[in-house]
């Protein structure tokens, strides 16, 4: 007999995975029967050969934490020497470390991510900005550039990024060299391209700049101060959708139409950060959510769930075979979704 298929009518079985995706240090929902305690002893789950600790137990819930180390697969309960149906998890490994990224990773047309170290504001670093090759590799790409923040590719194929010590947007040449793109911005953050090539820029003080083609810069919108950095991203309808993280666990994700009117788009978010959307127009956004923390995912029909539990994260931008690559505050892991993400060049 197959240890996993349940032995008796009180064995535990699965439902569904909330979310069936996590980074290690995150959280996963079991929903199902039999979950609770046997008597005196407590349940606890596996993911392949790994143990995974419950953290709660009831009935019809569990919640278990997705160790270190773990790696996709089959994730299982054990209960009172009993084995639950498998159901799979996917699990985020490490792609790259001891950076610093405060925004949205990068991908260009060849499928290479680009990411930064931008140190605390002032601190110079010895790379700026680290291209990460397809097959995983960590190679230097720009250097002197001080505190690079906000980064996205234009349509000439070159990267753009914003460095928030000098309120600047610089212009980074395939080969790495940098040039001078917009000056005069503020404490310079998230940066985003529409359709026409025009560039939006966000000031920590609560400005949203617009510089056209020909570099002439305008205030597009006002917001209130963020205390970290804005994000920003388009929708397929061309209207920017503006984080800006406070210390508020109602905060809203803010729309922006091709006029420059400021409305609502989500409310009830905790710290959200940067975002990506996939091709349906789901957005995604790095945030907490009923007081848990990971990549929440937003339906044009602005409904709200957890597609990626885990701590510590600032962004995301997704890559090809349906993958995602998700950035924390010092490293950069990688994890399949089967999700297709739109282009950010259209």
């Amino acid at each position: 007999m197959s240890l996993l298929r349940p032995t008796s009518p009180d064995a535990p079985h699965l439902n569904r995975l909330l979310p069936s995706a996590a980074m290690p240090g995150g959280e996963i929902e079991l929903q199902g029967i039999h979950l609770d305690p046997a008597g005196s002893r407590l349940p606890h789950a596996s993911i392949g050969d790994t143990f995974a600790p419950v953290l709660l137990s009831r009935p019809d819930r569990a919640t278990v934490l997705v160790p270190e180390g773990s790696i996709s697969g089959d994730l299982v309960l054990h209960r009172n020497g009993e084995v639950s149906n498998p159901l799979t998890v996917r699990i985020a490994v490490p792609m790259a470390e001891n950076l610093h990224p405060v925004a949205n990773p990068v991908v260009d047309s060849t499928g290479q991510v680009f990411t930064t170290l931008s140190g605390s504001r002032g601190q110079a670093t010895p790379v700026s900005i680290f291209r990460i090759q397809r097959d995983f590799q960590m190679v230097p790409f720009v250097r002197d550039l001080m505190n690079p923040t906000g980064l996205a590719f234009g349509r000439d194929g070159y990267l753009y990024a914003s460095s928030r010590a000098e309120g600047t947007v610089y212009r980074v040449s395939p080969e790495g060299a940098i040039s001078t793109y917009a000056e005069g911005m503020g404490v310079a953050t998230g940066i985003a391209f529409d359709r026409d090539g025009n560039l939006y820029v966000g000031d920590r003080s609560g400005t949203i700049f617009k510089i056209n083609p020909a570099r002439e810069i305008f205030v597009f919108a006002t917001l209130e101060p963020s205390v970290a950095a804005y994000h920003l991203a388009f929708n397929a309808a061309g209207t920017l959708l503006v984080t800006g993280p406070t210390t508020s666990s109602n905060q809203s994700i803010h729309a922006i139409d091709r006029d420059g009117n400021l409305s609502t788009f989500f409310q009830g978010l905790g710290r959200a950060q940067g975002m990506a959307f996939d091709v349906d127009d789901n957005l995604y956004v790095a945030a907490s959510l009923r007081g848990q923390r990971g990549i929440v995912r937003i339906t044009p029909a602005r409904e709200a769930s957890f597609a990626i539990s885990g701590n510590n994260l600032v962004g995301l931008t997704f890559v090809e075979d349906g993958c995602a690559v998700l950035a924390t505050r010092d490293a950069l892991y990688h994890v399949a979704l089967d999700v297709e993400g739109r282009s950010l060049i259209d």
